[in-house]
């Protein structure tokens, strides 16, 4: 998909904040620190549109990036980072169910995974939350370029094998560097449009 029009709509945290145009929703999830906005970056062609920091736990609210007339990307906070107050984290976690559980235009969640290394138990138990809650999710193995080719189905089986990923949900070698894997997220993001 080329993408031409992109605007942040708006950083949520209560759900009368949310957009109410009813186009379908993408929410991405991720550890903090995993790449989520240089994915989001890649897919839509910008250099900074979703703001990537060295510091992780940048991302406090829901944000909401309309594309193309068509469709949002919903950056949720990154999940599993400490230096964050017990207090907040909990806040969080209760604004991020509250979207993922109760939001009827939520077609699925991007979640994205280091492929260099296997899956943490944070990345565990956000799929596992998707599954009980019977919420499609997209899997993104992301920085596949910093891996040698002849191992990367290697890396995706130890994704696959330890979130225990259900038959329907696409696993996607992903590079934010070289572009590998964007024309493959792009078909099934349309595929749920």
């Amino acid at each position: 998909m080329k993408v031409h029009n992109v605007e942040m709509v708006i950083s949520a945290v209560r759900p009368e904040q949310y957009p109410d145009e009813g186009y379908p929703e993408f929410a991405l999830a991720g550890r903090s620190n995993v790449g989520k906005s240089s994915f989001v970056n890649r897919l839509i062609a910008r250099k900074s549109l979703a703001r990537t920091s060295s510091k992780p736990g940048k991302t406090q609210t829901l944000n909401f990036y309309k594309i193309e007339e068509q469709l949002f990307f919903v950056d949720v906070p990154g999940y599993g980072y400490a230096k964050v107050s017990k207090t907040e984290r909990e806040a969080w976690g209760q604004m991020i169910e509250q979207y993922l559980t109760g939001r009827e235009t939520l077609q699925a969640v991007i979640q994205i995974i280091d492929v260099r290394h296997p899956p943490t138990a944070d990345d565990c138990m956000m799929y596992d939350f998707l599954v009980h809650y019977e919420i499609p999710a997209i899997v993104i193995a992301t920085k596949v370029d910093k891996i040698p080719k002849g191992k990367v189905d290697r890396h995706l089986n130890i994704v696959k094998e330890k979130l225990n990923m259900r038959r329907e949900d696409p696993l996607i070698a992903f590079s934010a560097e070289t572009g590998t894997g964007m024309e493959q997220a792009w078909s099934e993001i349309k595929k749920r449009m």
